[in-house]
């Protein structure tokens, strides 16, 4: 598939083949081109071309109104998944239909080759008042300005394909006292910061008149920046991330004041085949690295710098959780299938399963609910009833709820799936 085929211009009516009849069918998702992306793995990894080294930044394999996923029947024919659950909201079986009232999650592929902007998400009760509070002004949902692109929350959970690299929420005060101690340039704060006060701190930073950000960071700038250019700074090292946000972000007469916060929160490094959870309220960052993403079925983020975007400090300030945090990895628990493997979190939107089997193997997994399985490596024979579908590395399969689906693979394979807590 090509990069213009990433989006379609028609679909056909729903038809029979694409309702409760049908229990598997091939998925094809969404790309973003987001500026941050890179432009080779994701093209690898779905077995597409991209001569033009445009950027692929994300892959969503979802129903998300902003780019959803598109659903390919046993006669060809296709149409987006969000369309196809509201015209069939039982293919989501009665809980989730019950409890959701649609699909859940919103599944994702990501390659970060640049720094993301450090960001926060609301509490679903928040996201809904704040989100109809916008609407009741008249801001446009596609508004530049615009905070709340939904009524929903957005916890995370992201596995690493890679090495990865993250900001993930406010060291603990001993750690912070430290860094702050050690940086000279940002002594300063320590009386700010006091025993722990860590809303006081974030709010100096985020309040701070822009030509004093630029006062206090230019000379740590000044000093890190020759460091990082002659590779002399490790990426465990604050220092190698605020030289690196300063090339990235920063602007004649404007430094961005998110290099603050590269000092206040946890450094974080995972391991191919760990995960971490990001809840409602903690700040966070990605920095580097490719990963497998599952989150609650919004787009609601507000920034707090290392961005270009918007940053509205006042609605950023309401929903951070201004409290310690010691990065918890989360690592796989067996399932109840062959090859199987879970990563939990308190998340009732989604779950992440990982399937692994050698080559010749096979297991069996029953949906509960609309799963959406990855062939992230190898080949797939999946089966449900009669109905079998082929998948290769990139391509994805749909299953509905009840569906018993076997998978058999010939060379091995590495499957993730997205479900929803049984």
């Amino acid at each position: 598939m090509c990069w213009a085929m990433t989006s379609f211009l028609y679909f056909a009516p729903l038809n029979r083949n694409m309702d409760n009849s049908t229990k598997i069918s091939k998925l094809e998702g969404k790309v973003q081109p987001y500026t941050w992306g890179g432009s080779q793995f994701i093209p690898a990894l779905l077995q597409q071309q991209n001569p033009d080294n445009k950027p692929f930044a994300e892959y969503w394999m979802g129903a998300h109104d902003n780019a959803p996923a598109v659903v390919t029947g046993t006669d060809g024919q296709q149409q987006p998944l969000n369309a196809l659950l509201a015209a069939h909201p039982a293919l989501l079986g009665k809980k989730v239909q019950g409890e959701f009232g649609k699909l859940p999650y919103l599944f994702k592929v990501l390659d970060v080759k640049d720094m993301l902007s450090i960001q926060v998400h609301p509490e679903k009760q928040a996201a809904i008042a704040d989100f109809a509070a916008e609407n009741a002004k008249g801001v446009a949902l596609n508004a530049p300005h615009r905070n709340y692109k939904d009524d929903n929350h957005k916890p995370e959970l992201m596995y690493a394909l890679s090495e990865f690299w993250l900001l993930h929420g406010f060291k603990t005060a001993d750690q912070l006292k430290q860094v702050l101690e050690a940086t000279p340039e940002l002594r300063f704060l320590l009386p700010v910061f006091g025993e722990g006060n860590y809303a006081a701190l974030y709010k100096t930073a985020m309040e701070m008149d822009q030509q004093a950000v630029n006062e206090h960071l230019q000379p740590l700038v000044d000093r890190i920046l020759p460091l990082y250019e002659k590779g002399a700074l490790k990426r465990a090292q604050e220092d190698f991330w605020a030289a690196r946000a300063f090339n990235t972000f920063c602007e004649p007469g404007r430094i961005d004041r998110g290099i603050f916060s590269i000092y206040f929160f946890n450094v974080v490094n995972l391991h191919p085949g760990e995960a971490i959870f990001q809840d409602a309220g903690i700040l966070h960052a990605y920095l580097e690295g490719q990963n497998m993403e599952i989150m609650a079925n919004s787009d609601n983020v507000l920034r707090g710098g290392l961005t270009n975007k918007h940053v509205d400090v006042q609605e950023l300030m309401k929903h951070v959780r201004f409290e310690p945090i010691v990065p918890t990895v989360i690592t796989g628990v067996p399932g109840s299938s062959a090859g199987e493997e879970i990563f939990p979190t308190p998340a009732k939107d989604f779950e992440l399963h990982r399937i692994t089997l050698k080559a010749g193997g096979t297991t069996t997994i029953t949906s509960t609910t609309v799963d959406i399985f990855f062939v992230y490596a190898g080949d797939v024979d999946a089966s449900a009833g009669a109905e079998t579908v082929r998948l290769q590395q990139g391509e994805a399969l749909l299953a509905v709820a009840g569906t018993a689906l076997t998978i058999n693979t010939v060379k091995g394979t590495e499957v993730f799936v997205a479900t929803v807590p049984a």
